[in-house]
């Protein structure tokens, strides 16, 4: 990694790269009003500007400053995913508008979501994440029960979708959520590891946030799959609702059935889990509790 950084400012918005890029590509595409550089996976975003319409651009094929990776796999993983997108297309998640090569790179762009990350580590690094108020994740902890399950309820919905397509996921935390807090709506924005199944780990230590991860996603050889899935899905659970990886019921803030139904999911033992995300939603929207209207 390059000890000096390189400063780039398009449209008045600044960021830096271990070296000097062109983005003169990028005019075609709007307005750049943010950018977000400070990603580990070798792709850079910008949200731009057309015609009074918003776009979210991914682009690999530089070196953002905190990458320390080879640019041409960035620019793999990133053409490789572009088919999840179209097979996987569902409400929940972002909708992708185009894909092309540009200058020595590949470029993904997307509709605008008016979202904010969950894990916005590059603003609110922990313990600022869980303790400052302007971090997302600590304002979604703080909303109502029902509007945090209606979240997760899209998140569910739409691995069972993922499931039901042949797929599981991979890389899968809630660094991959946005949460638009004026309409109360959440998308997932970040598939591109997800495989089809059933697939194995072929690397040990697998793709993914350590706080997410079943014992399976630290060994090499193991199988990854649906179950798999479920103890991501009950763990993201204990992520909105609970105490993360403190699993005891006195930081669960959703009632005994809903805690129940995590704590099965996030079993150690792949047999006790529940067999499919499928299955799982099944026995969590029975046991979620009716709305409660006002």
């Amino acid at each position: 990694m390059s000890s000096v950084p390189y400063t780039i400012t398009i449209d008045n918005v600044m960021f830096q790269l271990q070296e000097a890029y062109s983005f003169d590509w990028l005019k075609s595409l709007g307005r750049v009003f943010t950018v977000f550089d400070r990603q580990d996976s070798g792709n850079i975003g910008f949200g731009v500007e057309k015609a009074g319409r918003k776009y979210f651009v991914k682009f690999a094929g530089c070196k953002p400053i905190d990458f320390e990776g080879d640019p041409q796999e960035a620019i793999d993983r990133l053409k490789q995913a572009i088919p999840l997108y179209h097979e996987l297309s569902h409400p929940a998640l972002i909708r992708l508008v185009s894909h092309f090569p540009v200058e020595t790179g590949y470029a993904a762009v997307f509709e605008w979501f008016d979202g904010e990350c969950l894990h916005a580590h590059w603003s609110f690094p922990p313990p600022a994440k869980y303790e400052h108020p302007d971090s997302p994740f600590y304002r979604y902890k703080r909303l109502p029960i029902e509007k945090r399950l209606t979240s997760l309820d899209a998140i569910f919905s739409f691995h069972v979708h993922v499931e039901s397509k042949g797929y599981v996921a991979v890389d899968f935390y809630d660094g991959s959520i946005l949460y638009d807090f004026s309409n109360y709506a959440t998308r997932i924005c970040d598939i591109d590891f997800y495989r089809k199944a059933p697939s194995v780990n072929d690397m040990g230590d697998f793709w993914g946030s350590k706080r997410f991860k079943s014992p399976e996603e630290f060994t090499y050889g193991a199988p990854i799959d649906a179950r798999t899935n479920v103890f991501t899905m009950g763990a993201i659970a204990f992520g909105m609702l609970g105490g993360e990886l403190d699993r005891s019921f006195s930081k669960w803030e959703a009632g005994q059935a809903l805690y129940d139904v995590a704590m099965r999911a996030v079993r150690p033992d792949r047999p006790l889990r529940y067999a499919s995300v499928a299955e799982f939603k099944a026995a969590w929207d029975a046991a979620r509790p009716p709305p409660i209207w006002t």
